[in-house]
């Protein structure tokens, strides 16, 4: 469903999905996509709040990602700190790609809390790499009894099916709506 074109201070309208896999998927470990330009996948420790909020304004702000934006920066810089808390970037010709976040901290489940590209890496098959990526490094974890995550129609949108696509089943959804924070580009995925 197309999105009319809303100015910041403007309302919003968008569908929740929630999904969860109670399983390891069956697919092996992705190779990265072919690329005359090296890529890496890097997980950072403990990063600092400032490269967390870079890349996710960076991957969010097409999709209205704004909430973790009105966070403090100590309760950021806490999460971001916590050992059951991984943030892993993609990094290819130097500069981060695409990054995704897993938080454990719930004891059988894990989140994934964040997923997404740059547009400028979108089209490339790194979605695809980075999600059955972060899949396969939850599953590492022992004692995973669950994996939950969660889109919204103001994601790309082929954010559910990819979901979708790779083990995750839709477990509920909801309409909500939300005033933006800035600009929502309605030609964000015009070719």
């Amino acid at each position: 469903m197309p999105v009319p074109p809303t100015p910041a201070g403007g309302t919003v309208g968008y569908r929740i999905t929630w999904l969860e896999m109670t399983a390891r998927p069956g697919y092996d470990w992705p190779s990265l996509p072919a690329d005359p330009q090296p890529a890496a996948l890097h997980c950072a420790e403990a990063p600092p709040v400032w490269y967390f909020r870079a890349l996710y304004d960076a991957v969010g702000r097409d999709h209205a990602w704004e909430d973790m934006n009105a966070e403090p920066d100590g309760v950021v810089e806490r999460w971001l700190a916590d050992p059951a808390v991984r943030l892993w970037t993609l990094t290819r010709g130097g500069w981060p790609q695409g990054f995704f976040v897993l938080d454990a901290t719930d004891g059988e489940a894990t989140e994934l809390s964040y997923l997404g590209l740059v547009p400028q890496a979108v089209g490339r098959g790194y979605g695809r790499y980075l999600v059955r990526t972060a899949v396969l490094t939850a599953w590492e974890r022992p004692g995973l009894q669950r994996l939950t995550v969660n889109t919204c129609s103001l994601d790309h949108p082929r954010a559910l099916s990819v979901y979708q696509q790779n083990g995750f089943e839709v477990v509920r959804a909801e309409e909500r709506s939300r005033v933006l924070g800035r600009d929502l580009d309605p030609d964000r995925w015009a070719p």
